[in-house]
């Protein structure tokens, strides 16, 4: 019996990713685009997502995905726009260090909404859209902070904890109605321009575009296999 073939494009034909900037959420839009899936890309400043839009024929919203009432109107303003988005990612963070004796209250409170509020928000607009259809993915990036707190970044470690238990939690609801949730925990420097590789150390920082392929290689799965997390780090980082 010769065992059909299965197909190497993602299940998902629409995307939305929200927190988009030049790294992992701009190389996912690339991968998303080059399988023929329709892409939206979010920020609060949306003028950094020209270049990325032209490239990859996205279309650019602007939104802070801290603001419930923005939330609902970016998934209005993109289901007008490409259709329900089938595909969700979640890229937004929010940090900022210092020993917790010195911290500002403020500027704490606005980090963690950024990494978990923010989530949490982008999320529930996605599952009442997807819930009705009985399919779709959402994906979270998490970071090292999902599992472990450094000193002085307490404030990015309660975000990216509280990120993370909000993608179990939903994986555990969500799951079983067709919809796969995934959290990205990204352990190691991410590489870009201003973050190169030290020369004699090739590949210790992760490649975004490297990245973005396993997103879409989790997109992937069938779903009688689905992963809801999954750990990422450069092949020369110390466990």
């Amino acid at each position: 019996m010769v065992e059909e073939a299965r197909s190497t494009s993602v299940p998902y034909r629409t995307a939305l990713i929200v927190g988009t900037g030049p790294g992992i959420s701009a190389s996912v839009a690339r991968a998303l685009a080059a399988d023929g899936v329709k892409v939206a890309v979010a920020a609060r400043n949306t003028g950094k997502l020209a270049a990325l839009a032209d490239e990859t024929r996205a279309l650019a919203f602007t939104a802070d995905a801290t603001d419930p009432a923005a939330v609902a109107r970016l998934f209005e303003q993109v289901e007008a726009a490409i259709g329900v988005p089938d595909m969700v990612l979640y890229n937004a963070s929010g940090r900022v260090r210092g020993p917790i004796v010195e911290l500002d209250p403020e500027e704490v409170r606005r980090a963690i909404e950024i990494s978990a509020w923010g989530g949490f928000l982008v999320v529930q607009q996605a599952a009442k859209r997807l819930l009705p259809l009985g399919r779709g993915a959402i994906l979270l990036t998490g970071a090292t902070a999902s599992v472990k707190g450094f000193a002085q970044s307490s404030a990015f470690a309660i975000g990216k904890f509280g990120l993370r238990g909000l993608a179990q939690s939903a994986a555990r609801e969500l799951a079983p109605k067709g919809i796969h949730v995934a959290h990205f925990v990204i352990d190691g420097g991410v590489r870009s321009a201003t973050r190169p590789d030290l020369a004699g150390r090739p590949d210790a920082t992760l490649d975004p575009d490297a990245i973005a392929q396993s997103y879409l290689d989790v997109l992937r799965q069938p779903r009688s296999a689905w992963s809801w997390e999954i750990e990422l780090r450069p092949w020369v980082e110390n466990f």
